[in-house]
């Protein structure tokens, strides 16, 4: 018999085995509400603490404070203060987010979601200290570079897919994509434009990168793998020496390729057996996952 989950015990469940486009939703949402009850607690002592909001999860565009506040760059990609900011881009999240994991894995989704936001806020560094005459310093909040990244990275791999607009019309992804970037060139330099075009123009363009020479060493991605897993190798003991069958020497940049990509296959058979059984699995999913349960 199905037992229905509480709000909070659905909360757990999806932290665990939600998709992580799921999961980021739910992360952009708790740090919203987290705001809003630090404000709510503020107005109710008399205080204004946005400032202190401020430094804590925005990003400042000039360099001298960025310096003094780097972690802004980090917490500004989960971010929102306004309700419709939050709304919309987690209504796109979702869709782009659900779309780029048909395609690829959590964990990809993750590295474009973070990298994307994290250029994008780059980019309004750049253009505030390369065009200061132009570009007051200001303080950057919200996932938009980061949803663009996804999306961007969604057009370039797959440009033809069809999107229904308003469940009705028709477009592919690639055009979609070029009307986004179109109104954010656009956008740029207009007077009372409170929108971060250079941030979402950035993330546009790590999204692009990240789906070049996809399935190879050079992918951006990977190298981005690879130097996450080499800073984990830093905290093992012993460093491992690796052979393949014909006791050849393999490089660490094999090495590390193929055993990304196959925690790639083993994520996506994982989240098919969470969203639909294990007995959705083709015979060779099956044999692959108990071969890597058995390698450890």
């Amino acid at each position: 018999m199905y037992q229905r989950r509480n709000l909070s015990e659905e909360l757990k469940h999806q932290l665990k085995n939600g998709t992580m486009t799921n999961r980021i939703v739910i992360a952009n949402v708790i740090v919203f509400l987290l705001i809003h009850t630090v404000l709510a607690l503020g107005r109710m002592s008399d205080k204004d603490l946005y400032p202190l909001i401020d430094v804590i999860f925005a990003l400042n565009t000039s360099w001298k404070e960025f310096l003094m506040m780097p972690w802004g760059l980090f917490t500004s990609i989960f971010t929102h203060f306004d309700l419709y900011h939050i709304f919309f881009n987690m209504i796109f999240l979702y869709f782009a987010g659900n779309m780029f994991e048909r395609f690829f894995s959590g964990k990809k989704l993750l590295l474009v979601y973070i990298f994307g936001g994290l250029l994008g806020g780059i980019s309004e560094i750049l253009n505030t200290t390369l065009l200061s005459s132009v570009y007051e310093a200001h303080h950057v909040i919200g996932a938009s570079g980061s949803v663009m990244a996804i999306f961007t990275a969604l057009a370039f791999y797959s440009p033809n897919t069809k999107v229904h607009l308003f469940g009705i019309l028709p477009v592919r992804l690639f055009l979609l994509a070029l009307f986004f970037l179109a109104t954010d060139l656009i956008g740029i330099g207009k007077e009372g434009d409170n929108i971060a075009h250079f941030a979402h123009l950035g993330g546009a363009f790590f999204g692009f990168l990240a789906v070049q020479n996809i399935n190879t060493s050079k992918n951006v991605i990977f190298q981005i793998e690879r130097l996450i897993q080499k800073f984990k190798n830093l905290f093992k003991n012993k460093p491992k020496m690796y052979y393949t069958r014909s006791d050849q020497h393999k490089t660490d940049e094999q090495y590390n390729f193929e055993k990304i990509k196959k925690q790639e296959k083993t994520d996506l058979i994982l989240d098919k057996i969470s969203k639909s059984g294990y007995d959705s699995l083709t015979k060779e999913e099956k044999d692959f996952l108990f071969n890597q349960s058995k390698n450890g």
